[in-house]
């Protein structure tokens, strides 16, 4: 894919008591590429699976991280720029740095971004209003942010690609492996993909207790979706509690957004990744304890998404509706069909007794 980086827009302010700093983000691929979709909603919306095969905007949306300099001092920044379509941005700032590795959450704050022209001459511009209520504006060049002055470059954000560490671990001894690529022997109602991904809507062979869990997953491109209708999945452990899968990039990271578990509590941090990126949840579970019949302790979980603890020790109180199985017996896991294309990777389970 080819690609050429152009200006865009970006502010920062000062935080920590220190003076306001304008610079600016975002930006812009110039050659326009053929681009196929993989499949649309009924209001024949773009949905793209294939990382080789998107439009305009996904080369440019995504991360950003580094310093910027202010009264001699240097204070970490990340960015993340998240494509709504159609040359449309929104631009969340972080000081501290992006979420999970240093981001002051209270600080948070956005913008708003149009790309203006067309090929190798487009630019993206950005403007918002920060959380003090400074207005702010900036650019990108050569696939970083660059912040700025007036026309005097103070710092540059490259871009990142952030990986989970626990992205490719192989199913340690005792592990019943669900998914591995090779086969769909690990699944009931499995598809795969020529490229040997397995499809949303299955749910494993084994059924489960306590157990701790490895589930990699890539969510689609949908630029111009919203909410429940962009990239959504669901991983439900023994067949009851999802942990939700949902394209949340960017987004507050509330109880219905990606990490989040269904009316019991929000993740800690949102670690979405971009879109079309490969995420890790790493999970593990408690089955609830019944006694002649009756619920004497919750279920609980801690979960670890993109290697960040989101969920530690958390009790649920009730299943999520939509499950395949109920509570207080063994179940699967339970990889949800909601309609998007979900691909999954590396599926494997550990269980405790």
């Amino acid at each position: 894919m080819a690609a050429f980086w152009n200006a865009s827009i970006w502010t920062v302010r000062e935080t920590y008591g220190l003076r306001a700093v304008a610079g600016c983000c975002a930006v812009m691929a110039a050659i326009m590429l053929a681009a196929s979709c993989s499949a649309a909603d009924s209001q024949g919306k773009p949905v793209y699976d294939d990382p080789a095969a998107t439009d305009a905007d996904f080369p440019v949306q995504g991360e950003y991280a580094g310093e910027v300099e202010v009264d001699g001092q240097r204070f970490s920044y990340g960015v993340q720029l998240v494509a709504e379509g159609n040359g449309s941005f929104m631009a969340v700032g972080y000081p501290g740095g992006l979420p999970g590795a240093g981001a002051d959450m209270s600080r948070k704050f956005t913008g708003k971004g149009v790309r203006v022209g067309e090929g190798k001459d487009a630019v993206v511009k950005i403007e918002g209003v920060d959380a003090d209520g400074v207005a702010y504006r900036g650019e990108v060049r050569d696939g970083a942010i660059v912040v700025l002055d007036g026309s005097r470059e103070l710092a540059r954000l490259p871009k990142v690609e952030r990986k989970s560490p626990t992205l490719g671990k192989a199913a340690p001894e005792g592990a019943v492996v669900v998914f591995d690529g090779k086969s769909l022997d690990g699944v009931e109602g499995g598809r795969m993909t020529d490229g040997g991904l397995l499809m949303q809507g299955v749910k494993s062979k084994a059924t489960f207790g306590d157990a701790t869990l490895h589930i990699e997953f890539r969510l689609p491109y949908q630029p111009q979706d919203r909410g429940q209708a962009r990239g959504n999945s669901g991983a439900y452990i023994q067949g009851c509690y999802e942990v939700q899968m949902l394209d949340s990039f960017g987004l507050e990271g509330l109880d219905n957004e990606c990490g989040g578990i269904y009316k019991a509590a929000r993740p800690d941090v949102n670690m979405c990744l971009p879109p079309l990126s490969w995420q890790t949840y790493d999970i593990n579970f408690t089955a609830p304890r019944f006694e002649d019949g009756k619920k004497v302790a919750n279920a609980k979980m801690t979960v670890r998404h993109n290697g960040v603890v989101i969920h530690e020790n958390l009790e649920i109180p009730e299943g999520t509706p939509g499950g395949s199985n109920g509570e207080g017996q063994a179940g699967p896991l339970y990889l949800q069909d909601h309609g998007n294309p979900v691909r999954y990777r590396n599926i494997w389970i550990v269980p405790k007794s």
